[in-house]
């Protein structure tokens, strides 16, 4: 089996984490000139968005990278009850800004998912594609593999592990109960999977046939070469690069980050709609105590993204989503460059070096 550097054609087998409102063509591009694999969070943009930052990260780099889609399978049906109700809520949070709520018929909401983006990517031959919240039909992974584009999907558990495998992907991350934003799973008929990544990593090695990149609280050598040890074949950090001079986060998000501690993050849904792991804040805890049902991913995303917005350029850091994962206090500031490159300069330099 060939080993993951092979496989993605990088110097290094770390990964930068695909983070919606942190990751930048820039960031990206810093990753894939210094010989890791920079990932570029497209889920649920446009044809237009996703043209338009694929080929601004071109023009950085001409080193591989990756980009990232979602690949769940939106519900056909949504209690109206439950949209008024969160809408009640939220107006009169908004008023409390001087904010204007808009209320719109559920019939106007539009998300787009992968299968709006696949022909895009073909046509711009992006090396490698990840997918996350699910698995990509056949037809879709056997149209970019006919082009030679390598395919990676996301697992919080050994059964999608497996289904991921069956499925054709050419790696596949381990995504542990520690990592930040939202959970890559996409089996709803069972819990929601809250493994560590040191009991899940090994467990997925030894289920699948393809290389394991491990995700989640991973953030200096130590925690790179644990995962090694444990089986994986890469390591994906995304905290890490939260405060980097490239990020996109708000100065207020990347504040909230650089001063959190060890227990300041927790899973909500109170964003999205979808489980994500963030820096706790008084939204958070006052949504989850007010009782009302939360309206699934994405239409609570689209609900709270008005009040998102302003608190990014207001410097509101109670009622923005502060995704971070559970090693997000170890997070630094400077160039995504020279944070990649402290990385590897500790991994080569320390005991029993990788490589």
């Amino acid at each position: 089996m060939k080993n993951l550097k092979q496989i993605l054609d990088i110097s290094y087998p770390i990964i930068q984490a695909p983070m919606l409102g942190v990751s930048t063509p820039a960031m990206v591009a810093a990753v894939a000139n210094a010989g890791g694999l920079g990932c570029l969070p497209l889920g649920g943009l446009s044809p237009e968005k996703t043209l338009d930052l694929i080929r601004e990260t071109k023009s950085k780099t001409h080193r591989p990278f990756a980009v990232n889609l979602f690949a769940h399978s939106l519900a056909a049906k949504v209690s109206v009850d439950d949209i008024e109700k969160m809408e009640n809520y939220l107006e009169t949070l908004h008023k409390g800004y001087n904010l204007p709520f808009e209320r719109k018929p559920i019939s106007s909401y539009r998300f787009y998912n992968h299968l709006d983006q696949i022909g895009i990517l073909l046509d711009e031959q992006v090396p490698v594609v990840s997918f996350t919240f699910g698995v990509p039909d056949a037809d879709v992974t056997l149209k970019l593999k006919q082009k030679g584009i390598k395919v990676i999907g996301t697992a919080t558990s050994i059964k999608e592990a497996t289904i991921l495998d069956k499925a054709g992907m050419d790696a596949i991350v381990a995504q542990g109960i520690e990592a930040g934003g939202h959970r890559g799973g996409f089996l709803e008929d069972e819990s929601l999977p809250q493994v560590g990544l040191l009991s899940l990593v090994p467990q997925i090695v030894d289920a699948v046939k393809v290389p394991v990149i491990a995700a989640g609280g991973i953030f200096d050598q130590r925690t790179i070469k644990a995962v090694f040890a444990l089986g994986a074949a890469g390591a994906q950090l995304g905290s890490y690069f939260i405060a980097a001079e490239e990020s996109a986060a708000s100065e207020v998000y990347k504040e909230s980050i650089l001063n959190s501690t060890d227990i300041s993050t927790e899973l909500t849904r109170a964003f999205t709609g979808k489980w994500a792991r963030g820096v706790r804040n008084s939204f958070m805890k006052e949504l989850k105590n007010s009782g009302l049902t939360i309206p699934y991913y994405t239409y609570q995303n689209s609900l709270t993204s008005a009040l998102r917005d302003f608190g990014k350029s207001a410097g509101i850091a109670d009622i923005i989503s502060l995704w971070a994962g559970q090693s997000a206090s170890r997070s630094k500031r400077g160039s995504t460059e020279a944070l990649f490159g402290e990385l590897i300069n500790q991994i080569k330099s320390g005991p029993n070096p990788l490589f």
